[in-house]
């Protein structure tokens, strides 16, 4: 739909939109997207047998945080993208934040490692796997994100379907950490990005067929 249409549309006669519409759609979506990402995990993997030990680490912490605050911007994004003509200066702050101060970790941690040590910090033991699982548990997110944004105004859609392959990129992330072993810096700043930025290429993709008005 142009521009000059939808403008047409709002003023002869769609109704109003509840003010909490919006929230409330990637509140369910979220949600879902949760709940379909466990019954991945508990399928295909499980969760990490350490946890209980797992938890007193403060790598683990930081980890979950990394993960959570690249969610947030995702749902940032989403939400932005849901909108016509919303500026999304406040998603591209709130995604670029965590992921310059992870790579600012992982520069500190590759530093102060024996250049023996490094390789291991950077790949660690799943390195080939864990963006490829990430993107697998980001699916049932990926299709709650879009149905919650299809309901609303997306215009920019390449764009739109990117933020809700970057939304559900991180959902299928902070699931997954809670199987993944690996807590270096630089292995969460490079593969774990990698991972989110998989399903971020197939939803550009996908988004100007799949969010058509």
């Amino acid at each position: 739909m142009k521009t000059d249409e939808l403008v047409t549309m709002l003023a002869t006669g769609a109704g109003a939109v509840e003010s909490n519409a919006l929230t409330r759609r990637f509140v369910i979506a979220t949600g879902w997207g949760l709940l379909g990402a466990a019954a991945l995990m508990a399928l295909l993997l499980g969760v990490r047998h350490d946890l209980a030990q797992a938890v007193a680490h403060p790598m683990f912490w930081v980890k979950l945080t990394y993960v959570a605050a690249l969610a947030l911007a995702g749902f940032i994004a989403v939400s932005r993208l849901s909108r016509p003509g919303a500026s999304l200066l406040v998603a591209a702050v709130a995604l670029a934040v965590p992921v310059l101060l992870m790579w600012a970790l992982a520069g500190a941690e590759l530093t102060q490692a024996n250049a023996t040590e490094r390789n291991a910090l950077l790949y660690g033991q799943t390195w080939r796997s864990c963006p490829l699982l990430i993107a697998a548990m980001s699916v049932p997110a990926f299709f709650a994100t879009l149905w919650a944004m299809t309901g609303l105004a997306p215009t920019r859609l390449r764009l739109a379907g990117a933020g809700a392959g970057l939304a559900s990129g991180t959902i299928g992330a902070f699931v997954y950490s809670l199987h993944c072993t690996e807590m270096g810096a630089p292995f969460l700043g490079s593969w774990y990005l990698l991972g989110v930025l998989i399903p971020t290429a197939v939803g550009a993709l996908l988004g100007p067929r799949l969010l058509r008005w």
